[in-house]
């Protein structure tokens, strides 16, 4: 459940407006909302973060502007899922990945 003292670190980035190549799928914010409750619901009881992060006016943390440029820069599909520093999701997120991703950091599945 913690990786080195600290609970897992889960960063969605993306923007109000929904990119061009991902018309007809929910928004960012949806889309870290929806990913909040999944991961909550797999793996209750069992702590984690969870941030949003506007690619367009990302908060004053280094890491988290150079990521947010690196979304635009690339031309990534947003929402960009990051667990930690490792990109896991981009575009339309599925959760089978980032629920084994969260397994292999010693989460372990509800009941």
């Amino acid at each position: 459940m913690k990786r080195g003292g600290q609970f897992m670190e889960i960063t969605v980035y993306g923007a109000d407006q929904i990119c061009a190549g991902c018309v007809n799928l929910p928004s960012s914010k949806d889309t870290y909302e929806w990913l909040e409750a999944a991961i909550s619901r797999k793996f209750p009881d069992q702590p984690f973060t969870i941030e949003y992060v506007d690619i367009f006016s990302p908060p004053d943390d280094e890491l988290k502007k150079e990521m947010a440029a690196r979304v635009i820069e690339d031309d990534l599909f947003y929402p960009v899922v990051f667990i930690g520093n490792e990109m896991v999701a981009e575009g339309n997120p599925r959760l089978k990945p980032i629920f084994a991703k969260m397994e292999k950091h010693g989460y372990t599945p509800g009941v």
